[in-house]
C-alpha cells in the first residue's frame, strides 16, 4: 500500500507572529495525524515554499499526499495558486496528489467564531442586551464575488444565530466596504455596543490594522461602546475541521461550491474569466518575507513553520483569473469544485 501523507498549504505572510501562529496549528494537526507524515509550505513571502514541503514528503517516502488549503474560503489561491503548484510538482516527480476543499462556512466554524465573540461580550465591563448590539465581520476582501459573498453569509448566521440587533460586514482589503466605512455606518445605526469580529485564522499586519482602525473609529465616538474580538486562531474547532477536511479526501469529499465560480460560470462583471486557463501568480513573491534562507522542517516529530494569510497589497487584481476544471485524481487536481 502506498504511503500517505498531509501537506498543508498556507498562504505565506512577512509577519513573524503570523508565522508563528500557522507553525503551532500544523504542529499540533501533526500530532492529531501522527503517524501520518505532515508537512507544509506557503505560497510566498515564507520558507518552506509548498514545493518544498513536498520534497520533505518524498524523503520520508510519501508516495500519495493529501493536500488541503490552510485558508478559509476557496478565492483565487485555492482555486489557482495552489493547485496550480500543487499540478506541477505531481507532473514532475510522479507523485499522486489528491487536493481537499477549503474550510468555507462549516458549522464547527461557526461555533469557533460564537466563542469569540461571545468572549469579547463576556469580558465587556458593563451589561448591554444583544438586540442592541451590532455585530461587525470583517473578512480578508478578494477579487473573487463569491468568496466575499461566503463572509455576508457568515454574518448573517452569526447575527441570526446570537440574536444581535444588527450586522454588518466590511473587508480589510481589496473588497468594499473597508473596516472604517463601515464601523462609521454602524455608529450611525444608533446601536449602543459595536462587537468587531475578524473572521481570520491568524493574526498579522491586516487584523491589527482591523483593530488599530477600530480604535480610531472609537475614539471619534465615545459614546459608543466597541468591543474587539478575537480571530478564530487555533481554537479546537479549527484543528477538527482541519481533520475533517483532510479525512474528506479519502472519502470523495473534495468538491467546492462551483455554482457561482466565476472561472465556471458567468458572474456579472467577470465574464471574462470564464475558461481562463490555471496559472499561478506568484513566482515573484515565492519564499520571500520572514527568512532570509529556506528551513525544512519535520511535521511529524516537531517543527516550526511558516504561515497563511494575505497581508499585502497586491492583489488587487479583478483580472486574477484562472482555470480549467479538470477532474479531481490522483496526481491531478483542481482547487474549482
Amino acid at each position: 500500500m502506498a504511503k500517505v501523507g498531509v501537506m498543508i498549504c498556507g498562504h505565506g505572510s512577512r509577519d513573524r507572529a503570523a508565522v508563528a501562529e500557522f507553525n503551532h496549528l500544523v504542529d499540533q494537526l501533526a500530532s492529531r495525524l501522527a503517524p501520518r507524515p505532515v508537512a507544509s509550505g506557503f505560497l510566498e513571502f515564507a520558507h518552506p515554499v509548498i514545493r518544498q514541503g513536498l520534497d520533505q514528503l518524498r524523503r520520508q517516502g510519501v508516495e500519495r499526499v493529501l493536500a488541503v488549503p490552510g485558508m478559509l474560503f476557496a478565492a483565487g489561491h485555492v482555486k489557482n495558486d495552489v493547485p496550480s503548484v500543487l499540478n506541477s510538482y505531481a507532473a514532475e516527480h510522479s507523485l499522486a496528489i489528491a487536493f481537499g476543499r477549503d474550510l468555507g462556512i462549516d458549522p464547527k466554524l461557526l461555533q469557533a467564531a460564537q466563542d469569540r465573540i461571545k468572549a469579547s461580550l463576556a469580558a465587556a465591563p458593563a451589561a448591554v442586551p444583544r438586540g442592541e448590539t451590532l455585530l461587525a465581520v470583517i473578512g480578508r476582501g478578494t477579487s473573487d464575488p463569491d468568496a466575499n459573498g461566503n463572509v455576508c453569509k457568515l454574518a448573517r448566521m452569526l447575527w441570526e444565530g446570537l440574536g444581535f440587533g444588527w450586522a454588518e460586514v466590511g473587508y480589510s482589503g481589496v473588497a468594499e466596504p473597508r473596516v472604517d466605512g463601515v464601523l462609521e455606518r454602524a455608529v450611525r445605526l444608533g446601536f449602543k455596543r459595536i462587537v468587531v469580529f475578524p473572521y481570520f485564522l491568524f493574526t498579522g499586519v491586516l487584523v491589527r490594522r482591523i483593530y488599530e482602525q477600530t480604535d480610531e473609529v472609537a475614539a471619534r465616538h465615545p459614546e459608543v461602546e466597541f468591543l474587539k474580538a478575537d480571530y478564530l486562531g487555533d481554537h479546537p474547532l479549527v484543528l477538527d475541521a482541519f481533520v475533517d477536511r483532510i479525512e474528506g479526501i479519502e472519502a470523495g469529499d473534495v468538491n467546492m461550491n462551483c455554482l457561482l465560480c466565476k472561472y465556471r460560470t458567468q458572474i456579472i462583471g467577470f465574464e471574462a474569466a470564464v475558461g481562463a486557463p490555471q496559472e499561478g501568480h506568484h513566482h515573484h513573491v515565492e519564499g520571500i518575507g520572514t527568512d532570509p534562507a529556506p528551513h525544512h522542517h519535520d511535521h511529524g516529530n516537531g517543527h516550526h513553520h511558516h504561515h497563511h494569510g494575505h497581508e499585502h497589497g497586491h492583489h488587487h487584481h479583478h483580472h486574477h483569473d484562472h482555470g480549467e476544471h479538470a477532474p479531481l485524481a490522483a496526481g491531478k487536481l483542481n482547487g474549482r469544485g
